[in-house]
């Protein structure tokens, strides 16, 4: 049975740094695939590129999106185009409210968003995972009994592997992860279309810009939060090489 797949985000490469193989292995099955991006990053590095203003640097990272989404297989991208930054400075509710609007208009089957530390700890990454639980939780009711969305939050486990500096100390526990490894080519293209992230890119995932995608590891990796209307019991730490592969299906 095909579903309906939630991507919720803060910016512009979020969706491919943490779910990009994931993403591409939805579309290539026939999955619908949509993408929730919050800002348009006006406030990131620019690299080779030179722009006179925020707003142009906003619809160059627009463009990399839409490179991105076409390289995963993204049916559809909404954009938020809240300030770059600022997220954490909205009003919480109405943040979750954006969220929830979005989620009653599809009614996925799914919604995936960053875990609470935001995998880096960026404000921004923090405050839409909060606003995409909650909204999650405010629309639940108007879903057929039993077919209620699943929560899902994305982690990087090995995103500082090549960063001198480290991410947040405490994390949620992951429970499960999804092979990648048909579509590390997908998640390295996807990475590619960031030429004015070039940084980032190189910082986490140092090769992939000069095509060497060998630094792309087989999974990606994700914590079930909420399923049926109901919270999953946290779970206890486990070995990433032995986690249950996650049920795209």
């Amino acid at each position: 049975m095909k579903k309906r797949w939630l991507f919720v985000f803060a910016h512009p490469d979020d969706e491919s740094f943490a779910a990009g193989g994931t993403i591409a292995k939805l579309s290539n099955t026939g999955h619908e695939v949509v993408l929730a991006c919050a800002t348009s990053g006006c406030k990131g590095k620019s690299g080779e590129f030179q722009f006179a203003t925020r707003e142009e640097l906003a619809r160059h990272r627009e463009e990399e999106l839409r490179s991105a989404c076409s390289v995963l297989g993204v049916s559809e991208l909404i954009l938020y185009c809240y300030p770059d930054g600022e997220l954490k400075s909205l009003d919480p509710e109405a943040l979750a409210e954006r969220v929830r609007t979005t989620i009653v208009e599809l009614k996925p089957d799914a919604i995936l968003t960053f875990p609470p530390d935001g995998v880096t700890g960026h404000p921004d990454h923090i405050a839409i995972s909060q606003a995409t639980e909650k909204a999650v939780a405010l629309t639940e009711a108007e879903y057929p009994e039993g077919r209620r969305p699943s929560l899902y939050y994305t982690s990087i486990p090995h995103y500082y592997d090549h960063c001198q500096d480290s991410g947040p100390k405490h994390t949620c526990a992951i429970t499960a992860r999804v092979d990648i490894s048909d579509f590390r080519l997908h998640k390295g293209r996807a990475l590619q279309a960031y030429r004015s992230q070039i940084y980032s890119v190189n910082r986490a995932y140092p090769g992939v810009m000069e095509d060497d995608f060998t630094v792309i590891r087989n999974y990606e990796y994700y914590t079930l939060v909420r399923a049926n209307g109901q919270q999953v019991q946290e779970m206890t730490e486990t070995a990433l090489n032995e986690l249950p592969t996650m049920d795209l299906n």
